[in-house]
């Protein structure tokens, strides 16, 4: 068994392969994740990961495509259901890497994390092995979560602060301000009851 293993970034990384290590298997990286804006967080996220896998000896095949105008231009018209877009063109191309180079399964640490839509990505994985005749496994990482992120920043890896597209980004600083505006109305409302 070969597994190619879709990596979004080196933090999420690291539970992952832990657990396929500890299960016997020995997992070659991938790199590919054109949804990663603005550069300067995509350089961060890649560098951290090519020096991560450097580290624990993780084989690393990387796509280093910075995908901007591709990956707006897709979502644009409809960016609150990207994320189908988004996982489609990710793990279609790490089933065809996994075809291309002989693995006979490939999976992605994307199924790590709580705040991402695991039955979707099972969806398209299960779907894009089925057109390149490649096995995704769709292994449950996420009671690891909470582990693999601890270890990240005991070892100083870059930690990125929202999923990676640029609306990603805006729904952040939104969801923050709201939160802030929220805040702030509470705090009006109680001083306003005070004064009446």
């Amino acid at each position: 068994m070969s597994v190619l293993l879709h990596i979004c970034c080196a933090p999420c990384s690291v539970a992952c392969i832990h657990q396929l290590r500890e299960e016997g298997i020995e997992p070659t990286g991938f790199w590919y994740n054109p949804n990663i804006h603005p550069f300067l967080e995509y350089k961060a996220r890649r560098d951290t990961l090519r020096e991560y896998s450097r580290s624990i000896d993780l084989k690393l095949l990387e796509e280093d495509f910075y995908g901007l105008r591709p990956f707006t231009a897709a979502v644009a018209s409809d960016p609150d259901h990207r994320c189908r877009y988004c996982y489609t063109c990710r793990l279609e191309r790490t089933a065809a890497v996994a075809k291309e180079k002989g693995f006979t399964q490939f999976s992605t640490t994307l199924l790590i994390s709580p705040y991402q839509n695991r039955d979707l990505i099972c969806e398209v994985g299960e779907f894009m092995g089925k057109q390149y005749g490649v096995e995704f496994v769709p292994w449950d990482f996420r009671p690891r979560f909470k582990e693999g992120q601890e270890e990240a920043r005991s070892l100083g890896l870059y930690m990125q602060k929202y999923c990676g597209c640029v609306y990603s980004e805006e729904d952040r600083f939104s969801n923050r301000r709201k939160k802030e505006l929220h805040k702030l109305h509470k705090q009006q409302a109680a001083a306003q009851s005070a004064s009446d």
